[in-house]
């Protein structure tokens, strides 16, 4: 923690949390145990991020892929999201967090929603740490609905074709309220990005780890900042140029 540069912090980190069901697999265990396990690890981040002075933590909690997954283990991650909202709603009040949701809401079963869209309310004022929950999302889908959106307006003389600038596009898609994250971290040793942010993560640092999301804790994440902390940001500058 002593070696961090907090004036060096990413503003914005993204997890993609990944490997609850080979974890649970390599102990023995049913996919869904890993998932619960996956609890702590959340709960740990989050304490982390808020500690480091993170300002915004997006945590890909479940894809729009995911839905394709085994029933058991869909009901029981939705089951599992609910109570544990419900549950750390308190210690995230007590520690100042905001709570959002990006991703179709609309495909949550309805018990789901309603946990969500109180917590929502309850941690609305709070002006701590953002925790963005990525759930039933997918990069494409939002990139579509934005560019629907767009198209609608067009359509309806609101907007102009050669008005259109990136900020433009960026207003239509559902992380507009939040900057783009600096640090993308990828547990259980898969390097690729799987449909998450796919337009928000144009300049992240990308940072891979083989440790499955049940064992990641705050030393791990303390690890990903100071990775990231020790590379060159040069936007497509160069060297010199940043430097000056």
């Amino acid at each position: 923690m002593q070696a961090i540069q907090k004036d060096k912090l990413p503003q914005h980190i993204a997890i993609i949390m990944d490997g609850n069901g080979r974890w649970a697999e390599e102990q023995g265990q049913e996919r869904l145990y890993g998932h619960f396990e996956g609890v702590r690890s959340v709960r740990d981040i989050v304490e982390g991020a808020a500690e480091i002075g993170i300002k915004y933590l997006t945590l890909y909690a479940f894809s729009t892929e995911n839905w394709d997954r085994p029933r058991q283990e869909v009901d029981g991650l939705m089951a599992l999201l609910v109570d544990t909202i419900r549950k750390e709603v308190p210690v995230l009040n007590q520690n100042n967090i905001r709570l959002h949701v990006i991703g179709d809401m609309d495909m949550l079963p309805d018990f789901a929603q309603a946990a969500l869209q109180e917590s929502l309310q309850l941690l609305e004022h709070n002006t701590g740490l953002n925790l963005v929950m990525a759930l039933s999302y997918s990069s494409r889908w939002e990139l579509l609905q934005a560019m629907r959106g767009m198209a609608k307006d067009v359509a309806a003389g609101l907007l102009q074709p050669d008005e259109i600038q990136a900020e433009t596009f960026e207003k239509y898609l559902t992380t507009s309220a939040f900057p783009d994250p600096e640090l993308m971290i990828r547990t259980s040793g898969e390097y690729r990005i799987s449909n998450f942010l796919l337009y928000q993560l144009a300049y992240a640092e990308l940072y891979f780890t083989h440790t499955r999301w049940p064992d990641f804790r705050k030393e791990n994440l303390i690890e990903a900042i100071l990775d990231y902390q020790g590379r060159e940001r040069r936007f497509g500058k160069t060297s010199q140029q940043v430097q000056v």
